[in-house]
């Protein structure tokens, strides 16, 4: 049976998610939405979709089995509570939301309506992610104990202007931690667990004529295992010089990725693991020249691309997709409790989240 699926939100990601789909056997890019009809109609013709649409009423008038989100924050609960309703499955791009309530409220929509939510962490199909995973439920590591996740990237004043909804706390969320290194806070809890509490500070040292958001910010985490971690986030830096994730396990055996330059396919630059290969430093002889935008996005396609046809498969199969609504919202209460924390000057405890169900599938 055909997929048939839509795509709401037609900027700069949606070009990942069109071209993840049409690349999949048995799925069918039929719509998009934008409240931009023009934005939208010419998407629909770069990509070779049949129809575009103004409204969600309009969208759900083609018959869909699943939707990807890719709207600005804020707006995501709006579509996936209007996709849950119409038993649609939902792909929603990150952060899941911008506050924790709202996140709940859209994971408890899906599993009453009994359809697949997931939400694009697309770091976690890097291989190098994947082998840290693997050394740590093998054991070969041990226990995380320690941790660190560096994010230190260059926006420049033409990033935050060039859509309104950018660098504004109302309708951004957050600056650098909630739209760029979330993703790292993603894979220092996937690889560590949950973090119950945290302390945060930040500051805004560039470009603050156009943005209200922080551009840099330092945390500590630590985690219900007793495990502890430092984060560092930025994007004022000119060059930017990349992520890494860094844990260390109680055997004291030492792994990490680096993604250099940003939305490369990172690599397990350190492989400190007794008994096994150690793995090169991606940084080679030195820096790069900085890479715009636009390459970093195309640069992330094959993971975008590993991630939808996980969803796919979960929705065809009745299982979980591998980073549910419910794993996205660990992520989310973690950097909701980091701004709370950078706000209040203390350190502020993190909620911990039910798991979630086993997807059945819709009857």
């Amino acid at each position: 049976m055909t997929l048939r699926v839509g795509l709401v939100g037609c900027g700069n990601i949606a070009g990942n998610h069109g071209a993840a789909y049409q690349s999949l056997a048995g799925v069918e890019l039929v719509a998009c939405c934008d409240r931009d009809t023009v934005r939208a109609e010419r998407f629909a013709t770069e990509h070779g979709i049949a129809h575009s649409v103004g409204t969600l009423d309009e969208l759900w008038l083609h018959d869909l089995d699943a939707v990807s989100v890719c709207t600005p924050h804020p707006a995501h609960e709006e579509v996936v509570l209007a996709a849950a309703a119409h038993g649609v499955h939902v792909l929603c791009e990150k952060p899941i939301a911008v506050d924790v309530d709202a996140a709940a409220r859209m994971v408890s929509a899906c599993d009453s309506a009994g359809v697949a939510f997931g939400v694009l962490f697309q770091r976690r199909f890097w291989p190098a992610a994947q082998r840290i995973k693997r050394a740590i439920d093998e054991g070969t590591l041990g226990e995380p104990i320690l941790g660190h996740a560096s994010v230190l990237l260059r926006r420049d004043a033409d990033y935050y202007t060039a859509d309104p909804w950018r660098g504004r706390w109302d309708t951004d969320g957050g600056g650098v931690l909630m739209t760029q290194a979330v993703h790292n806070v993603d894979l220092l809890q996937w690889f560590m667990g949950d973090v119950v509490e945290v302390s945060a500070w930040h500051d805004t040292f560039r470009h603050s004529e156009v943005l209200e958001v922080e551009d840099t910010l330092v945390a500590t985490l630590r985690f219900a295992s007793g495990g502890l971690a430092t984060l560092e986030a930025s994007t004022a830096l000119r060059p930017g010089l990349g992520t890494r994730v860094r844990v260390t396990g109680r055997s004291g055996a030492t792994v990490s990725l680096a993604e250099y330059p940003e939305g490369t396919e990172a690599r397990n630059d350190v492989w400190a693991v007794p008994g096994t290969e150690s793995a090169g430093s991606p940084y080679g002889s030195g820096l790069v020249a900085d890479v715009e935008l636009p390459s970093i996005n195309r640069a992330l396609r094959p993971f975008h691309k590993l991630q939808i046809a996980d969803f796919v498969e979960a929705i065809r199969s009745g299982r979980q997709p591998l980073v549910t609504g419910r794993e996205a919202t660990r992520a989310l209460a973690v950097v909701t409790a980091i701004y709370a924390s950078a706000q209040t000057g203390t350190s502020v405890p993190v909620p911990t989240l039910s798991p979630s169900p086993k997807f059945q599938g819709v009857s």
